[in-house]
């Protein structure tokens, strides 16, 4: 059996290679490194694979998520709600841009945000919603849409684990994740599900108006070269990036397919263990996996941590500390009670690896090790 990773991207590269090393090249060649034809192909690649109109690429997930921010036209104080259980960049840029972040808990079974807590979180000063598709599953974004429309917020879909899942409504209509309301944002990090060999992230939009907006401010504020009608910042996708998104996109669902696989794998051999919550999968959904997060009863997630690193197994925790805990964050109404949900999560949630390219041997040590532990 080869060394189990928590991602596998050699693996992955080594089947693309004689492609990316070529579209890798072609970029050298034609010493189009910002900018180039690949960025221009892959934003309507992606649009395409998205329907959406408009996809605007920038340096990183992060800066994908400030710049949308930028995009709304918010003002210092202004309040935006978003979960407490999730990565630190969600709650980070509404900081940087002198706005107020409101935490809310999240659903015990998808670890999303929980819709009635953000009924309850609404006041006169609140503008905007960041719904995180967290682990590879969706929001419930139809009630939360209702919400928004309601109150005439704006909703920027954090899909940074998520791309490639897709939404269910009520009456039949499937969206893709990051498409259903104001704008979606994504990261091409590595380890994400269509991820790059460096950073970039990506944002999508119906909203023509918004498009030509973001456009400019990822390049300096510029609508016009050297004339600079409002504050931006530089965050550009690189041409390389693009040309290895390129050969990845069109397998991206087939990537997502094999997550799902492995997924289904875990379910089975863990299914009879009374210690272990398998995570669910809501109907509404369609998991993509990013992460295949556990709930490890009685307080043993830490100890069998200790036990799978003996094993040599990798694994994740994702997060340790809820948001409304950590020391940049911290404000006087993040109330450590009214957080139940996130604060019994930190306690019990860990990631098994998951990957194209995780294979059946692997899995079944993985899950012996964790039945040998909890037995």
């Amino acid at each position: 059996m080869k060394k189990i990773q928590m991602v596998d991207l050699q693996t992955q590269y080594q089947a693309l290679r004689p492609e990316i090393d070529q579209h890798i090249q072609n970029v050298i060649d034609s010493a189009r490194f910002i900018n180039g034809p690949d960025v221009k192909s892959l934003q309507q690649e992606l649009a395409d694979y998205l329907n959406v109109k408009h996809v605007i690429t920038c340096g990183n997930g992060t800066d994908a998520l400030q710049i949308s921010l930028m995009a709304l036209g918010l003002e210092p104080g202004d309040e935006v709600i978003t979960a407490d259980f999730t990565f630190a960049a969600t709650v980070e840029v509404i900081g940087l841009l002198n706005l107020i972040p409101v935490l809310v808990d999240v659903h015990p079974d998808t670890f999303n945000i929980d819709i009635e807590q953000i009924r309850k979180a609404i006041t006169p000063k609140t503008k905007a919603i960041i719904p995180v598709h967290l682990f590879g599953q969706a929001a419930d974004m139809e009630p939360l849409l209702k919400i928004a429309e309601e109150h005439k917020l704006y909703v920027v879909e954090d899909n940074a684990q998520a791309i490639g899942s897709e939404y269910r409504f009520t009456n039949g209509r499937v969206a893709k994740t990051g498409t259903m309301d104001t704008m979606g944002t994504t990261s091409f990090f590595p380890s994400k599900n269509l991820g790059c060999y460096g950073d970039g992230g990506a944002i999508f939009t119906d909203d023509d108006r918004l498009a030509h907006r973001l456009r400019g401010i990822v390049n300096h504020g510029m609508y016009k070269r050297y004339y600079h009608d409002e504050i931006g910042v530089n965050s550009r996708l690189d041409s390389i990036q693009a040309a290895v998104l390129r050969t990845k996109l069109p397998h991206l669902d087939d990537y997502n397919e094999k997550r799902r696989q492995s997924a289904d794998v875990y379910d089975r051999l863990l299914s009879d263990c009374k210690q272990v919550i398998l995570p669910y999968r809501d109907a509404k959904s369609k998991h993509v996996f990013h992460q295949y997060t556990l709930r490890i009863k009685y307080g043993k997630r830490d100890a069998l941590a200790e036990h799978l690193k003996e094993k040599g197994i990798p694994f994740g925790i994702y997060y340790p500390v809820p948001l409304h805990m950590q020391k940049a964050y911290k404000q006087d109404s993040f109330i450590h009670k009214n957080y139940p949900v996130t604060n019994q999560l930190v306690q019990e949630v860990i990631s098994l690896p998951i990957h194209t390219e995780l294979e059946l041997e692997q899995q079944a040590y993985i899950c012996m090790a964790i039945l040998d532990f909890l037995k």
